[in-house]
């Protein structure tokens, strides 16, 4: 017999729902993919589990039966796991967390030494990844947290009840270039000419704000240069390339040091908002002890940002 983890998981979630539908849209995948999950989970056993011809669906005798099993051996196969990131973890668990590149260089590093500093010793481990990877990370249990910029329409499809998310901190994409001899910009937003363009990729998050804006605005551009990286965007703004919009927290040193310019005025800058996930089926107890204490320090004072600008 040959059963994967991840279809206990959905059939737990098909007897909780009552229906395909919303099952499937628990578990992330469309509904024909789950259906067919299901179906396999009732070839490798060679049950029926399910009534399909009752609306909301009901469970066979057998698949009552079988449920206890089911989620018997999910609640069984976490604790093993909780149990193994514990011995890894030494003193205690890892907590995993997925961060796009940019928050994983600029943000991270500042985050932890404060939560270290304020007394909450957590093991963590950072994966740096793109947002959509982050994002399947955290809702296939890849990850503990994610820490991603604040995407509205992201947010329509993620259930607030089960990926609770937390504000941590504002910033704000700012047009950047390289400066002459002077110290002065290379280029400015505000002549009449076109303009090189450092773009971010279609789809990428980042670059659909810029897009927005530029629009907005009617600039005069000629792309020179694609990528889904805002570091390497940046790379290219200190080549002379054109401009970019980046992440202030990606460019402190660089705009300190006079090597890059902001070359726009406030009505060219971008905010952000930082935010923190968490998927709230993970019991790991350090996420809920790190979890507690940020719904605290809001809880104090929601206007008390943990702002990387500071």
């Amino acid at each position: 017999m040959n059963l994967e983890s991840k279809w206990l998981e959905d059939f737990s979630a098909l007897a909780a729902t009552r229906s395909f539908s919303q099952a499937a849209e628990r578990r992330f995948v469309t509904q024909p993919a789950f259906s067919r999950r299901i179906r396999s989970l009732e070839a490798a056993l060679g049950l029926q589990l399910v009534n399909r011809s009752r609306t909301p669906i009901e469970l066979t005798e057998a698949g009552q039966l079988f449920l206890v099993t089911a989620r018997t051996v999910v609640d069984q196969l976490g604790e093993i796991l909780r149990h193994l990131h514990h011995l890894e973890g030494g003193q205690g668990e890892v907590v995993q967390v997925a961060a796009a590149h940019s928050l994983a260089s600029g943000f991270f590093p500042r985050w932890v030494a404060q939560l270290r500093h304020d007394g909450l010793n957590i093991a963590t481990r950072l994966v740096a990844t793109n947002v959509g990877d982050a994002v399947h990370a955290l809702r296939e249990g890849g990850c503990d947290l994610m820490l991603a910029f604040y995407d509205p329409d992201a947010a329509l499809q993620m259930d607030a009840e089960i990926f609770p998310s937390l504000h941590m901190g504002n910033t704000e994409m700012l047009p950047v270039c390289a400066v002459d001899d002077d110290g002065k910009p290379l280029f400015d937003l505000e002549g009449e000419g076109s303009v090189p363009l450092l773009a971010y990729s279609a789809g990428a998050f980042l670059g659909r704000s810029v897009n927005l804006l530029l629009r907005q605005r009617n600039l005069r551009y000629t792309t020179v240069y694609e990528t889904a990286m805002a570091d390497s965007l940046k790379s290219m703004a200190l080549e002379g390339m054109g401009i970019a919009w980046v992440p202030r927290l990606s460019m402190r040193g660089e705009l300190e040091r006079g090597e890059l310019a902001i070359c726009g005025g406030s009505q060219w800058h971008v905010p952000l908002e930082i935010r923190l996930y968490r998927c709230a089926l993970v019991r790991k107890a350090n996420v809920r002890l790190l979890w507690r204490k940020l719904e605290g320090a809001a809880a104090v004072d929601p206007k008390v940002s943990q702002s990387p600008e500071k």
